[in-house]
């Protein structure tokens, strides 16, 4: 009886291993390969420690000398071990939780049972070897320990065997997603780009909203299976849309380009090429390869939209195709400029806590209006600059444009500012951390008075670039902030290494292991007229 339910504990632990791996699974989009790069990135993930000493200093004990003949102790030591191992752990922060979906439940309900197959198979095997009842509990704790150590590869043997089931759903899927589109009728306007995908899609749809009707993909819904969730959901019930904005994300060349084939774009705009995801991507050429595909999608009476700024841009606009292809400035003057090429340009650019003001000049029709904004970051100009140039196009007058841009707001937490009842202003840029984005949003914290604090776990996914990219962020920083707190250890160094090679104050400095740990730090040290901001926000596979 002890036995039974020591296997069942072990049982129970490695399902319980499985749910929490299958996180790490769908963070990194149900790729196998990925997944597994993850796991072997760090010992702790692949060979957990409380499992491992219990097992060990168990499997010790049950062979010490003393024991009774019919093993008593080896017996009662069985399910104390398997307990002290598989006893879940609590407190942990959770960040991006897993999400119960459909095709989740298939995974689970197949992993575990892949586990209860393998428990018994174990079961039978440990019974049919051990011929002293001693060494019976002793085979069942190594069977038990085994089974928890294989749970990632149950995990993902599971997703491997599921493989030609998801492939027919997701057929089916996207079918039905293109149908709906079709007979809904919008044209539909692609946005891609390294990073600004987002903040460009809400400019767009709220500038458009004034002369028509459009509908977008919510949040961050830029793969495959999340726009054709949206449209199926969204546009089932909806004739009316004039327009629709996709956002096409990628980890690898190939990906966009299926979103494309469901969607077909008739108005493309890439945002920007930078080193974003390098880590999954491999190379910037891979990047720009995988962006491109938005464009090369296009009709050739469609129309592409690029920022000239971009060299890598700039390089897609002398591609050729589409026909009509827009580009945007806001670095340049117009005497430095060949005639139409940019189409828009930014000039006279004032950041103020107040937001962003700016004079536009339409090239083609010598037109120039002052646009104001209470968006925060230099950034978000060139997200406008982008918005506006479709909008142009589509027959918006520059003056109407500018009128709409007035009243646009921010994203979610791409630098979303609010005062909290202490008077301590809060500058939430958590979704996701780039070069050019993080100094913006660091001139940003430095233009408030009083005590001015970033709260950030540094940058990822930027390979080879990261430690550099990181070390010179930490430089930046000492230039606008007054506190830092890094949230993390491992992953913080080159931040920490730069903010103190530029001279920042060790005193200034703190290193914590939770978000809830720095907040808790602000809401005790920080008072009425400071400033906090956060600055990118790691979901659970890079915590």
């Amino acid at each position: 009886m002890i036995l039974a339910l020591a296997a069942l504990v072990w049982l129970a632990g490695c399902c319980h291993r499985i749910y929490r791996h299958a996180l790490f699974l769908q963070l990194e989009e149900y790729q196998s390969g990925r997944y597994l790069r993850w796991l072997a990135g760090r010992r702790s993930r692949w060979l957990p420690r409380r499992p491992l000493l219990a097992w060990l200093v168990g499997s010790a004990l049950m062979l010490l000398p003393g024991g009774t003949p019919d093993a008593i102790l080896p017996v009662y030591l069985a399910l104390p071990v398997a307990l002290l191992a598989n006893w879940p752990q609590t407190g942990a922060e959770v960040k991006k939780g897993f999400r119960v979906t459909w095709r989740a439940r298939r995974l689970l309900v197949v992993a575990w049972t892949l586990s209860l197959l393998f428990a018994s198979l174990a079961v039978i095997v440990s019974d049919a070897i051990a011929d002293d009842p001693a060494m019976q509990p002793l085979l069942w704790s190594a069977a038990g320990f085994l089974l928890v150590l294989l749970a990632p590869l149950l995990l993902v043997s599971a997703s491997l065997l599921l493989r030609p089931v998801e492939a027919l759903l997701r057929r089916r899927f996207v079918v039905r997603a293109r149908t709906i589109l079709e007979e809904a009728g919008p044209i539909v306007i692609g946005i891609t780009g390294s990073y600004g995908k987002t903040s460009t899609k809400v400019c767009l749809q709220h500038i458009l909203n004034g002369q028509f009707r459009v509908g977008a993909t919510p949040k961050s819904y830029n793969t495959l299976m999340g726009v054709c969730l949206a449209i199926n959901q969204d546009l089932v019930e909806d004739r009316s849309l004039d327009y629709y904005v996709v956002e096409m994300g990628a980890y690898v060349p190939g990906e966009i380009a299926e979103i494309c084939d469901m969607a077909r774009p008739a108005i493309s705009i890439v945002t920007a090429i930078g080193p974003q995801h390098l880590e999954r991507f491999g190379s910037i050429d891979n990047i720009i390869t995988a962006k491109y595909e938005i464009i090369s999608a296009l009709p050739v009476d469609g129309v592409a939209v690029l920022g000239r700024d971009n060299p890598h841009l700039r390089e897609m606009a002398r591609r050729g195709h589409p026909d009509t292809v827009l580009t945007v400035s806001c670095q340049e003057t117009a005497e430095d400029l060949p005639p139409n090429d940019p189409r828009l340009v930014a000039a006279d650019i004032q950041e103020s806590l107040d937001g962003l003001r700016f004079k536009v000049e339409d090239r083609r029709s010598e037109e120039c209006v002052e646009f104001s904004t209470s968006l925060l970051g230099r950034h978000n100009v060139s997200n406008i600059m982008l918005a506006a140039a479709v909008a142009r196009n589509e027959g918006m007058s520059l003056r109407d444009i500018a009128w709409r841009v007035r009243s646009l707001q921010p994203a979610e937490a791409r630098l979303a500012r609010e005062r909290t009842a202490a008077g301590i202003t809060l500058i939430n840029d958590g979704y996701s951390a780039n070069p050019a984005g993080a100094r913006h949003a660091l001139q940003v914290l430095g233009m408030h008075s009083g005590r001015r604090l970033l709260i950030t776990p540094g940058m990822v996914e930027l390979g080879d670039l990261m430690e550099r990219e990181n070390r010179k962020l930490g430089t930046e920083a000492a230039q606008h902030a007054s506190d830092v707190i890094l949230v993390g250890e491992r992953q913080t160094r080159p931040l920490r290494e730069g903010l103190l090679e530029a001279g920042f104050a060790g005193d200034r400095l703190h290193s914590m292991n939770t978000l809830t740990e720095a907040i808790s730090w602000y809401e005790t040290h920080l008072t009425e007229g400071d400033a906090v901001l956060f600055l990118n926000d790691l979901p659970e596979n890079w915590s």
